[in-house]
């Protein structure tokens, strides 16, 4: 097993992020099957399937983006500026806010009420307790440049 010696953080962020996307996805398949079992709708008219879809398109764009982004990502001089490229001007954890719209926008899709009330639940888990633990790392990594983003970009 190779180990990363030089940036001990990067595996501290990464195996945080896994459990979080774990945990958004376990709750996400919960959903699922507590729909298909009790079958609770959110609404009896069809015409949220629009907004759904939207939702749907919108997450796989910003998590595509977010991706794409940190992927070419180059190492630059530490000052905040590293930190607003692509979706990251506008959210500071834009695949996590993706795969929110898709649970969401999946849920709404399909008029299924248990996955739309436990993708909020996994975004409150993930947002307040993982990201949370990733920031502090970040801002151990980073120090100030980061602590200047985070009070840049709010969420």
């Amino acid at each position: 097993m190779e180990t990363n010696t030089t940036n001990p953080h990067k595996n501290k962020v990464h195996r945080i992020l896994a459990h979080s996307y774990l945990i958004q996805f376990i709750f996400f398949l919960v959903g699922v099957c507590l729909d298909s079992v009790y079958k609770l709708k959110i609404s009896p008219n069809p015409i949220l399937v629009p907004a759904g879809l939207t939702l749907l398109i919108l997450g796989t764009i910003l998590v595509i983006w977010a991706q794409k982004t940190t992927h070419n990502l180059k190492p630059v001089s530490l000052d905040k500026e590293p930190f607003f490229h692509g979706p990251y001007k506008y959210t500071r954890s834009p695949t996590h806010v993706g795969l929110f719209l898709l649970m969401f926008g999946f849920g709404i899709m399909i008029n299924a009420w248990f996955v739309v009330i436990l993708s909020l639940i996994s975004f409150a888990i993930s947002k307040f307790s993982f990201l949370h633990e990733q920031e502090k790392i970040l801002e151990q990594k980073y120090g100030a440049p980061y602590s200047e983003y985070k009070k840049a970009v709010r969420f």
